[in-house]
């Protein structure tokens, strides 16, 4: 019986917006539904937090936790959130709807894979994990659930509903540990501190599950599980499935390792390691057939939801990591799920299907996934689709010979590139890696070399001129510097830096030096007026600006009170003398200081203008003369002359 009839959200308009049409994944936190967005007439996916735990501060809190987080990580291999909210009783967050299925749909339906298609996925879904590590978060729940295959290929990370910054830690002291059994870390087991290895961890034992189509660890209890995590290293893959390359085999030795400083410090380091392997790999080895199995591997079982579980004897009690989440439940057998229905309600796949009976038939279940349109879509089309090969930095005619020998058309373009060998490949589109229909054709762009600009001889251009040839040859006009020339004429290009014929990366400055024509002494005008002092410059090839303003000066009023440059110093022909005329002298009125004393006097004619000099008559006395009467004009700064007896 389809339970999202009894549903009370399908079919109504949350929040005025997000109309919900159907129920996709339950979990303990949260259900998720496929819903359209009413105001911006798009599909997504809309996970709303079950009502009775809404009333819980703690998990409100969390839940929009997941929301501000996610949002924050915008990467093409991340689900993206889009909106929060809360309508009455529902908090829910808006994300992004991938059509497809869950990594763990693939394994039910294929078991182990070929090494080619297990690092495929693996690359992109540390893309995604890597950019949450470089903005300091800790997914701490990376599990086969929590990846999503879209039906376009693209893998992304979702539920990030356990996330926590590498520097927030809590504790607590139960005797418990809360999270996915199947990829739990040693250090989260016994209490340590989790950071960005701890997802690594996760990540390498997803990578042997992926291998071998089996988890490392198993025991029939969950704590016989954490025990054996604890206590015994993940066994080489290679041992489950021989034939497997060493490099594989190291690589999940590595990122798997029980001593958490012997892992890569986070996804990035280990996105280089698993590139490193591929490289090491041969086709042989990538194209490996795993062993025949039934046609699935084994569906999830208790121990790959989160929940809270009892710690395994002889581990610490408290510690600085504990996680106060709420355990996830399996939807019952037969109700409406996704590819997503296990994950908590966090990772979520647009494909709607029904989890078969551990008992069926691989055929039935294969076949029951398909028509929901989401396993392992390129991969179950391998007949049609292949991976364009890597031909970065080959000779033209080697990459041609790869490409054509894998079925593919090869279109040739050019250009100029700083560091790829002139005739070797620069880049290839679609590129390595990208899944191409067979026969499809591949545009390889080729190294010309790095571009040079030969430096274009300017000598005796007009500066504007040369300027424009720089450019033209794909130079930048640098810095200008003039100097005297009796060759060249004023304004026109001396010589270039570096000089012409040199060749220079494109847009390289080139700097000049331009004439400032001949040398020329500059004659004395001062006192001149205005219009001889103009004709006399202008003879010796100088240009002449007046100052609209004028100042006093010692001169008569209209001459010329100083010049720039000054007299005797030497300028370019052509160059401009700029004139300064004279208002005259400044002529201040004489204050009368007959009858003071000697100090008064001089502090009165000071503060008028005027320079003082004392005549005494007698050693002390007062002032009996002045040499300007008082009431009478004197030039401001001359000397007044005064008579104390």
């Amino acid at each position: 019986m389809d339970t999202t009839l009894r549903d009370p959200l399908i079919g109504h308009v949350l929040d005025g917006r997000y109309r919900i049409d159907e129920r996709i994944a339950v979990g303990g936190m949260a259900t998720v539904y496929r819903a359209v967005d009413t105001r911006l007439d798009r599909v997504l996916a809309l996970k709303v937090m079950h009502p009775s735990l809404a009333e819980d501060a703690a998990f409100t809190d969390r839940f929009i936790r997941e929301a501000k987080t996610a949002a924050r990580l915008g990467h093409p291999n991340i689900v993206g959130v889009l909106d929060q909210g809360a309508d009455g009783g529902y908090v829910y967050l808006a994300m992004e709807y991938v059509a497809g299925c869950t990594l763990r749909d693939l394994l039910r339906a294929r078991g182990a894979l070929q090494p080619r298609a297990v690092l495929d996925i693996v690359e992109p879904m540390l893309a995604g994990l890597a950019a949450a590590h470089r903005a300091g978060l800790v997914h701490r729940d990376i599990k086969p659930e929590n990846v999503l295959i879209g039906d376009d290929g693209r893998v992304k990370v979702a539920d990030f509903g356990l996330v926590r910054g590498v520097d927030n830690q809590t504790s607590a002291t139960t005797g418990s540990v809360l999270g996915t059994v199947s990829y739990l870390a040693p250090e989260q087991i016994e209490g340590g501190a989790v950071d960005t290895r701890t997802d690594v961890y996760a990540c390498g034992l997803l990578l042997y599950e992926l291998l071998t189509g089996a988890k490392p660890h198993a025991g029939d209890s969950p704590a016989r599980v954490l025990y054996a995590r604890v206590h015994e290293d993940v066994p080489p893959p290679s041992a489950a499935v021989p034939g497997l390359a060493p490099e594989l085999d190291g690589l999940v030795a590595g990122t798997a390792a029980r001593e958490r400083a012997l892992r890569p410090a986070d996804a990035a380091g280990m996105l280089s390691l698993v590139r490193a392997a591929r490289a090491a790999l041969s086709d042989e080895q990538l194209d490996a057939l795993p062993p025949a199995a039934a046609g699935a591997g084994a569906p999830a079982g208790p121990e790959d939801h989160t929940r809270e579980v009892p710690r395994p004897p002889g581990t610490r009690e408290a510690g600085p990591e504990q996680v106060d989440v709420t355990s996830r439940i399996e939807l019952p057998e037969g109700a409406p799920a996704s590819p997503g229905s296990a994950s908590g309600g966090g990772a979520h796949a647009g494909a709607r299907l029904r989890l078969p009976r551990r008992r069926a038939l691989p055929l039935i279940v294969l076949a029951l996934l398909l028509l929901a349109g989401g396993v392992g879509v390129w991969y179950i089309n391998s007949g049609q689709f292949m991976r364009t090969p890597g031909v970065y930095a080959m000779p033209l005619d080697e990459a041609r010979q790869e490409l054509e020998g894998a079925g593919l058309e090869v279109r040739v373009e050019e250009e100029f590139h700083a560091t790829v060998e002139p005739g070797h490949v620069v880049t290839t589109d679609p590129e390595r890696g990208d899944r191409v229909r067979k026969n499809a054709t591949v545009t390889v762009v080729v190294s010309l070399g790095p571009e040079i600009a030969r430096v274009p001889n300017v000598r005796g251009l007009p500066l504007e001129e040369a300027q424009r040839d720089l450019r033209a040859a794909g130079l930048t006009p640098g810095e200008e510097e003039w100097e005297f020339s009796a060759e060249v004429e004023r304004g026109s290009v001396l010589e270039t830096d570096p000089p012409p014929g040199e060749e220079r990366r494109p847009d390289t400055p080139v700097n000049l030096v331009v004439s400032r024509g001949p040398e020329i002494e500059v004659p004395d005008v001062t006192g001149l007026p205005e219009t001889s002092a103009t004709s006399r410059l202008e003879s010796r090839g100088f240009e002449v600006e007046t100052e609209t303003e004028r100042v006093f000066s010692e001169e008569d009023e209209g001459d010329v009170a100083a010049q720039s440059p000054e007299p005797g110093r030497t300028a370019g022909e052509g160059e401009t003398i700029r004139l300064t005329l004279s208002k005259g002298p400044d002529l201040v009125v004489v204050p009368d200081v007959d009858g003071m004393s000697e100090d008064e006097a001089r502090d009165t004619l000071e503060e008028a203008g005027f320079e003082v000099n004392v005549n005494r008559v007698f050693l002390l006395g007062d002032v009996f003369d002045q040499s300007v009467d008082a009431g009478d004009r004197a030039p401001r700064g001359s000397t007044i002359t005064i008579w104390v007896n």
